[in-house]
């Protein structure tokens, strides 16, 4: 055996041995990474599954619309009769004037309200099962759960499923392309 080939075998011995224990070490990761990046994908195609339809409201004008403290008021009321105690603080608020709508998130329950912007009725009570899908794909989900305010287990996870994607396409190009630059140099 050439000298080369010796060296390219044991290059690809080190290289398997790093893919597998990669592999091992960051299946649960990159699997719950690539599941969720698939859902979140095809949420605007999941038929209400994962994204909410958004209504309409009575007018598009925005000259009608309610002020936006009053809107707000009207979402913290709703929130404090209908949603469990201290579930009722506002992540965000998406206005929809092509709509005439405003959409109002919250924080710790991932609940939402679409109001009409022109009357203040509550038109729909959803479910933001992409935002739960989404903070699980980033490792926020697990920040918020264990009240890991600074953020680190988004870090950690994020940096080593990068990590990981990186060493996983590096050593499987090499896996592939190794053999080959064996067989060629060895039929010269």
């Amino acid at each position: 055996m050439s000298i080369f080939r010796q060296k390219q075998a044991r290059i690809l011995r080190i290289v398997r041995k790093i893919h597998r224990i990669f592999g091992i070490w960051l299946f649960l990761f990159l699997f719950v990474t690539g599941a969720t990046g698939l859902l979140l994908g095809w949420k605007k195609n999941s038929f209400g599954l994962i994204l909410a339809e958004t209504t309409s409201g009575v007018s598009r004008d925005v000259q009608d619309f309610l002020r936006l403290d009053t809107l707000i008021s009207i979402s913290e009321n709703h929130a404090r009769l209908h949603f469990q105690n201290g579930e009722h603080e506002i992540d965000r608020i998406e206005v929809r004037p092509d709509k005439g709508i405003v959409k109002v998130n919250f924080k710790n329950n991932y609940k939402g309200l679409q109001i009409d912007a022109t009357n203040g009725k509550i038109l729909k009570v959803e479910s933001r099962n992409s935002d739960l899908i989404e903070h699980i794909h980033d490792g926020s989900w697990f920040d918020r759960t264990f009240g890991l305010s600074s953020g680190i287990f988004k870090l950690i996870y994020t940096s080593l499923c990068g990590i990981g994607l990186i060493v996983f396409t590096v050593s499987g190009f090499w896996l592939w392309y190794g053999p080959k630059l064996i067989r060629r140099h060895h039929e010269e």
